[in-house]
């Protein structure tokens, strides 16, 4: 994405909807937070893993609706748990 905006309009326009959105907060026009916030509008059952640098924001990122935060750098076989674990949360609904 280039930035939050398009994200948005780019989820809209998908017929079949992804389970799971990797999200990051810096982006130009619309913040992560603030896309997610829009998209989970539209799908509260969406998972969104939010990728982040600023651990400030983790407690935000959870309270709107994100699945889990990540604190950058982090190990990518820890978020593919992580991926699996949200897959799974999205089947059990």
């Amino acid at each position: 994405m280039v930035n939050g905006e398009e994200a948005i309009s780019m989820f809209k326009s998908f017929s079949d909807k992804p389970n799971i959105i990797l999200m990051d907060n810096q982006m130009p026009i619309k913040s992560g937070i603030e896309t997610s916030k829009e998209i989970l509008l539209i799908d509260k059952n969406i998972k969104i893993i939010f990728l982040g640098a600023d651990i400030n924001i983790k407690e935000v990122t959870l309270s709107i609706g994100a699945f889990s935060f990540w604190e950058k750098p982090f190990l990518i076989a820890s978020l593919i748990d992580d991926i699996k674990k949200a897959f799974e949360s999205y089947n059990s609904l």
